[in-house]
Formats: structure tokens, sequence, C-alpha cells
């Protein structure tokens, strides 16, 4: 159950300046991915991770400057934004940075006025701020989220613990171009077959012709989705990556499918 906070209850809440401790500087992201791109799209792939990288020092100096004035006893190791985390699998996958900290607000703080305090700066720092209220885990929390260049933030505070949850994360994008996907060779064709003949499920690739041998096929509901026909082995099910069927074997039901022999 989620209800909107009018813009009023929110803005300007009784919070004191600088409760938490002073502002302190860490490290921010550093960590590198390679690519094996070339030319043109090495340019682009280090464009995109440079824009990554980016969105994630704006978004931990955001998050620093927050813990620093909303909590006490600030300890910004426990902040970690080294590198980036697969967002999804798809092809080719994104990342992104996220991370996740928990503080305590100062004893004369109210959770209201907390969330109002962490609303009043991100607005400050021109960051888009709703306010919500929502019941998770038998307690009713004051939520506050913000939007600024596809970043995300969000405060939890509660009347029930003093506890205040900060969670962030940048946009998911794609560090590398899709991958095509390279049609393997059969492994038997009828020139190469031994006694028995070709598979009339893959044709003699010997890969699961739902996948092309990759395990995995595109979905609707998220990215990637198991193979229903090898169930993520990647050969064919029917000869089980022999690329052919040996003739004393086949059933009636394989047999119909090599309609031009003669099995009398």
């Amino acid at each position: 159950m989620v209800s909107e906070l009018p813009v009023s209850q929110v803005e300007g809440g009784p919070y004191p300046e600088g409760a938490g401790t002073s502002q302190q500087t860490s490290p921010g992201v550093g960590f590198v991915l390679r690519s094996r791109t070339r030319g043109a799209d090495m340019d682009k792939t280090s464009g995109i991770r440079e824009e990554l990288d980016r969105l994630g020092r704006s978004l931990r100096g955001q998050m620093v400057g927050l813990i620093t004035d909303l909590t006490v006893r600030v300890h910004l190791c426990r902040l970690s934004l080294d590198e980036p985390k697969v967002a999804d699998r798809s092809d080719p996958p994104r990342h992104h940075y996220a991370a996740e900290y928990q503080g305590n607000r100062p004893a004369g703080a109210t959770a209201v006025g907390t969330a109002s305090r962490a609303a009043f700066l991100l607005r400050t720092a021109a960051w888009d701020v709703t306010v919500s209220r929502e019941h998770d885990d038998g307690r009713l929390w004051t939520v506050v989220v913000a939007h600024r260049d596809g970043n995300e933030i969000r405060v939890l505070t509660s009347d029930d613990t003093p506890a205040v949850v900060f969670r962030g994360r940048t946009p998911a994008l794609a560090l590398c171009p899709p991958q095509p996907v390279e049609e393997p060779e059969p492994v038997r064709t009828p020139a190469t077959v031994t006694p028995g003949y070709v598979c009339y499920e893959c044709d003699g690739l010997g890969r699961c012709p739902g996948c092309a041998g990759r395990g995995w096929v595109p979905s609707r509901k998220r990215p990637r989705s198991r193979c229903g026909e090898c169930g993520t082995t990647m050969v064919c099910p029917i000869c089980r990556g022999g690329g052919e069927l040996a003739a004393s074997g086949l059933s009636e039901y394989q047999r119909s499918h090599y309609p031009e022999l003669d099995w009398h």
C-alpha cells in the first residue's frame, strides 16, 4: 500500500543542520571492464563506460552528502560503488552501479523530519523528488524517491526504528555492442554421415535448434529464459549433439521424417 504525500508536508521539516558527521571524502568509481571490441565499437564502448562511471560518481557523491547530513556515526566504507554490477542478462548484458547503506538518525530527529530534510537536500540539488508512505514488514515507512540524469535514490525512515536506509542506483547501460549469433557448421551432412541419417530435428547441426546452441531464448517478461527444448544443455534433444540418427534405432514416427527412403 502506497500513499502519496502532499509537497507541503515534506518541505523544510524540522531537522537540525549538520546533525550527522562532517562531510567525508572517499575513493570514487574505478573498476574497468575489458572489452574485445575494436575500432568504432571500442570508441562507443569507451564512451558508454565513461558515462556510466560519471553517473556512478555523481550518485555516490549525493549519497555521501545525504548520509553524512542525516545520520550519526557514519562509516562510508560500507557504501561500496567500486564496480558496476550486472543489472540484467539481456544480449548484451546491461550494467549499473548500485549500493545500499543503513545508518541511524540523531536521537532528537523524527522519521518525518528526516524525510523532510532528505527531500529538501535533494530538491536543492535539482533532483525530482516524490514522497510517499509504504507498509513493509509490518512497518509504515516514509519513502523519499529522487531521480536525476537517470540515477535514482531512495531514503526510507520509520517511527518504528531509528534506522535510515539509503538505496541508490544508476541507469543500466550496455557496455558492449550486441554480438551477432554465428551459425555453427553442421556436425553431420549427407556427405559425412556415418551409417544412419542426418538428424531431422537439427539438420545435422548437433546444437539445439530452439536456442541455436545458446541454452537460452529471449523472453517478453525478462531478458533471457531457459530454453524449453534443451534445458540449457545446448545440444539437440533428439540426436544428443551427434547430428545423426542410427537407422536401426528409428521409431515409426522418426521414420516419417525420411519419406524418400524405402523401409520395406
